[in-house]
């Protein structure tokens, strides 16, 4: 809202969610279609979207979504925090997923992005992604809140 005018904002409150299939392993999907999807059936022009992905072994955040990047990123994910060794937790457990858990709380379950002109404030080389840590396929919902002004 622009200071100085007299008309009012009406601000709306949508939530969504949708699931993806995933390989488990590390897998990498982008999201961004499906998060300029929800964006335009809400019709929502200003305001910010926030995503979140359910579940402790998966995360989301954004990357450049090219073969090179994405093989970069499973790389110094393996480096950082090993699939090969034991931890605390698979001692525990006995599900051996330990490393599925640490990766996906060193990035973290949710993302809040910009809605400026009807679409998500991304840079052009910029793409909303999900990450699969775990150690098995899984169907992950992803729940998206939409506030903001509609046109």
């Amino acid at each position: 809202m622009t200071v100085g005018t007299t008309h009012a904002s009406v601000i709306t409150i949508e939530n969504k969610k949708f699931t993806e299939s995933t390989a488990g392993f590390c897998d990498i999907v982008d999201l961004t279609g499906k998060l300029k999807d929800c964006i335009q059936k809400t019709n929502i022009h200003t305001g910010t979207v926030t995503l979140f992905v359910t579940g402790s072994t998966a995360a989301l955040t954004t990357i450049e979504h090219e073969p090179g990047l994405i093989q970069d990123l499973k790389e110094i994910v393996e480096r950082l925090v090993p699939s090969d060794r034991c931890y605390h937790h698979d001692d525990r457990w006995g599900d051996d997923n330990g490393f599925s858990h640490l990766r996906a709380a060193l990035f973290g379950p949710s993302l809040a992005i910009p809605i400026r002109n009807g679409a998500p404030g991304l840079g052009t080389w910029q793409q909303v992604i999900l990450l699969d840590f775990d150690n098995r396929p899984r169907t992950r919902e992803i729940i998206v809140q939409l506030i903001g002004e509609k046109e």
